[in-house]
C-alpha cells in the first residue's frame, strides 16, 4: 500500500509526487492518458522530422520558481535553452516592440517609440531586481504567506509599499499609461497579461503583466531542449529514481471516502487503489469536488460556490511545420521566441471585449511560437517548427466574424478558425502560408480530450481575475490545499496560486499532508 496515492500526471502531480518521495513516503502516480505530462508534452505529430509542444512551451515561471529549482532538475538530466530575443511585438506599419535579456537592448528599443521610455522600463527593473525574489516566494508559497511578506515589508517603506500595491492592482491599460509615452512598453506589458484571462482593463491586469514582463527581462522564456516533453520525462526520472511510480491509462473514477478521509481512489477498471496517508489530486476544482468526491462527504457552502466557479477563456491551437522561417515585416520578430499579434492595445482591448460578450473574436490575438529559433534541435535546419494559439470564449453566442462559427468544431468549424490565426500571421508575415509543410488544429474539444484540467483548452484551472485568486481560489474562504475531507489535498492549477508551469500547487498539497502527517493530524 502506497503511502500517498497522487491523481493526475501533470507537472503539479509530478511535483508533489517527488516531494512527497523525498521525504521518503513511497507513492504512485495514477494518470488517464496514455502519457504523463499533462499540459507539458511534445511530440512528433505534425511531422516525423518537427518537434511540437502540443499544450505549453515556454517556461519563464518554471525559470523563476524556487520550487523547480529545490528540484535541481538540471542535474536530472534537464537542460534549457533560449531565443536570441524573448518576446516581440510586431506593428502593421514595420515597427516592432522588443523585449530581450539585454536590459539596455529592450530599454533602446523602448526609446526608438518614445525617448525616456527606456529608463522608465529600467526603474521597473530596479524595482523588481530589489523585490522580485520576495514576490516569487510570496506567490509561490502556501497562502497566507508569512515569512515572505515580512521580508518585504522589511525592504519597504510604507509609502514605497502602497505605491507598489496600487499599481499591480492597477489594469494593464492604465499601468501602461503611467509608465510609458510611447507604444512599445504599453504593448508589452499588455501582451503579457492576456497570456492570462486578463483583459486590458481588467483590475490586477497591470500586475501580471508587470510580472511576466519582468521575468522575460531577469530569466526569459526558456524551453527544455528536445521539447516540453523533457521536462516531464526529467520529473518522472527523478520520481523513479526515488521509487515512486507512475501508472498511465489509470483513469480515477472516485475518491473513496471512509470516516470523513480519504483513504483510496477507484479506477474506471474497478480497483481501489488503497492510500496509507494522503490522496493529493492534481485535478481541477470542479472535477475534484463535483464528480471524485461524492457530495454527502462535502459542505453544502462549498457546494454552491462551486457553482460560481469562474473557468478561464478557452483556447484554440494551430502547430505547424515550415519549410522556412517565418518571413516576419519586422526583422526583429526573426530572432524573438515568442511573438504577440495584435494592432495595439486597442485591438487587445477589442478582442478580449468580443470574448466577454461570448463572440468568436473577429482579429484574434496571436501568441505565436518560433520553437526552432528557441531550441535548433526542434526541426531540420533552416526550418521552423512553429504554433499559435488564440482564445476564445467558454461559451459561445455568436461570431464577430464572417464564418458562423457556433462552437460544434466540426470540420468546417476548425479549418475556418485555422485560417483565421494564419490571416492574423499573414498580416506580419506576408507569404507565410506558402511556408506551411504541414499543420494540426486543436480546438478546444479535443485539447479537452487530451487533458481533462483543460476545459474547452482553458490553461489556468480557473480564471486568473482577482475575485478567483488568493482566499477565493478554488472558492471564497479557501486559498489552501487542504480539503473539507481529510488526507484529501487539491494540487492542481485551480489551486493557490493558479496556473503556469512553476510546480507551486503540488508543492503547497505535498507540504500540506507531510505538515498533517508530522502534527498527527488524521
Amino acid at each position: 500500500m502506497p503511502d500517498a496515492v497522487v491523481i493526475g500526471a501533470g507537472p503539479n502531480g509530478l511535483v508533489a509526487a517527488n516531494l512527497l518521495a523525498d521525504a521518503g513516503w513511497s507513492v504512485e502516480v495514477l494518470e488517464e492518458q496514455p502519457e504523463p505530462g499533462g499540459a507539458v508534452r511534445s511530440d512528433r505529430g505534425v511531422h516525423p522530422d518537427y518537434v511540437s509542444d502540443v499544450f505549453s512551451a515556454f517556461y519563464p515561471l518554471a525559470a523563476a520558481s524556487p520550487v523547480l529549482a529545490r528540484l535541481d532538475l538540471e542535474r536530472h538530466g534537464l537542460r534549457w535553452s533560449h531565443a536570441p530575443r524573448v518576446l516581440a511585438h510586431p506593428l502593421p506599419d514595420g515597427r516592432c516592440a522588443v523585449l530581450s535579456r539585454d536590459l539596455e537592448a529592450t530599454a533602446a528599443g523602448l526609446d526608438d517609440f518614445a525617448a525616456g521610455d527606456g529608463e522608465a522600463w529600467r526603474g521597473m527593473y530596479a524595482l523588481w531586481e530589489r523585490l522580485g525574489g520576495d514576490i516569487v516566494r510570496a506567490l509561490f508559497t502556501p497562502f497566507p504567506p508569512v515569512l515572505p511578506a515580512l521580508r518585504l515589508a522589511t525592504r519597504l517603506r510604507p509609502s514605497t509599499g502602497l505605491r507598489l500595491a496600487r499599481n499591480l492592482s492597477l489594469p494593464v491599460r492604465r499601468l501602461g499609461e503611467e509608465e510609458f509615452d510611447g507604444e512599445a512598453g504599453r504593448l508589452l506589458l499588455a501582451g503579457n497579461a492576456l497570456h492570462a484571462d486578463l483583459a486590458p482593463e481588467a483590475a490586477g491586469s497591470g500586475g501580471f503583466g508587470w510580472l511576466m514582463s519582468m521575468l522575460g527581462q531577469s530569466h526569459g522564456f526558456p524551453v527544455p531542449v528536445g521539447g516540453a516533453g523533457a521536462l516531464t520525462a526529467t520529473l518522472v526520472r527523478r520520481l523513479a529514481g526515488r521509487g515512486g511510480a507512475v501508472r498511465c491509462g489509470e483513469r480515477v473514477v472516485s475518491v473513496v471516502v471512509r470516516e470523513g478521509r480519504a483513504v483510496a481512489v477507484r479506477t474506471a477498471g474497478g480497483e481501489e487503489v488503497p492510500a496509507r496517508r494522503a490522496v493529493l489530486a492534481d485535478v481541477s476544482a470542479p472535477a475534484l469536488f463535483g464528480r471524485l468526491v461524492a457530495p454527502e462527504h462535502l459542505p453544502d457552502r462549498l457546494l454552491r460556490d462551486l457553482r460560481r466557479f469562474q473557468w478561464d477563456f478557452a483556447t484554440f491551437k494551430v502547430d505547424w511545420a515550415l519549410d522556412s522561417p517565418v518571413p516576419w515585416t519586422a526583422d526583429a520578430a526573426a530572432t524573438a521566441g515568442t511573438v504577440h499579434l495584435a494592432d495595439g492595445v486597442d485591438g487587445l482591448t477589442r478582442f478580449a471585449a468580443q470574448i466577454a460578450t461570448e463572440y468568436v473574436p473577429e482579429e484574434p490575438f496571436a501568441l505565436f511560437g518560433q520553437m526552432t529559433t528557441s531550441d535548433p534541435v526542434r526541426s531540420p535546419a533552416g526550418t521552423e517548427s512553429a504554433w499559435a494559439y488564440t482564445h476564445l470564449p467558454q461559451r459561445i453566442r455568436g461570431d464577430a466574424g464572417p464564418d458562423g462559427i457556433t462552437g460544434v468544431w466540426d470540420t468546417r468549424e476548425r479549418e475556418a478558425m485555422a485560417y483565421r490565426v494564419e490571416a492574423q500571421v499573414e498580416r506580419y508575415a506576408p507569404g507565410f502560408r506558402d511556408r506551411i509543410r504541414a499543420r494540426r488544429i486543436l480546438a478546444p474539444p479535443t485539447l479537452q480530450s487530451m487533458d481533462a484540467n483543460l476545459r474547452h483548452g482553458a490553461i489556468n484551472g480557473g480564471t486568473a481575475s482577482l475575485h478567483q485568486q488568493l482566499v477565493f481560489r478554488p472558492t471564497p474562504g479557501t486559498g489552501r490545499p487542504e480539503t473539507p475531507v481529510k488526507g484529501l489535498y487539491l494540487a492542481s492549477a485551480s489551486a493557490h496560486p493558479g496556473g503556469g508551469v512553476h510546480g507551486a500547487p503540488g508543492a503547497n498539497a505535498a507540504r500540506a499532508a507531510l505538515r498533517h502527517r508530522l502534527l498527527g493530524r488524521r
